[in-house]
């Protein structure tokens, strides 16, 4: 059973300011980072620095995108960051929560 932390990791984060820009090798990054992310919930608890260390790259913490020099501007029709124009983030949802743990 795929852990409903995984789920919301992913959707998260393909919804994320960040991913307007990924390419479809940043979406296989994340895929795998779900993956461990997946474990990580069920008590795989060493996968949590390698975890960290994936994220940190997306700028996932103010920190994270201070050092990445990353800024996000407030779109004034939604009225709240995030992207607005970009790749979608790709409609794999159900294909991947089956590929995370067999149902």
């Amino acid at each position: 059973m795929t852990t409903n932390a995984a789920k919301n990791f992913w959707k998260t984060w393909s919804k994320s300011p960040q991913s307007a820009t990924w390419m479809e090798t940043d979406w296989l990054e994340l895929e795998a980072t779900t993956k461990l992310v997946d474990e990580f919930y069920l008590g795989d608890s060493k996968l949590a620095g390698e975890i960290r260390q994936r994220v940190a790259k997306w700028g996932a913490t103010n920190e994270d995108r201070a050092r990445l020099r990353m800024k996000f501007e407030k779109d004034p029709e939604e009225g709240s960051e995030g992207p607005s124009k970009g790749l979608e983030a790709p409609d794999m949802d159900d294909d991947l929560y089956k590929r995370l743990r067999a149902v």
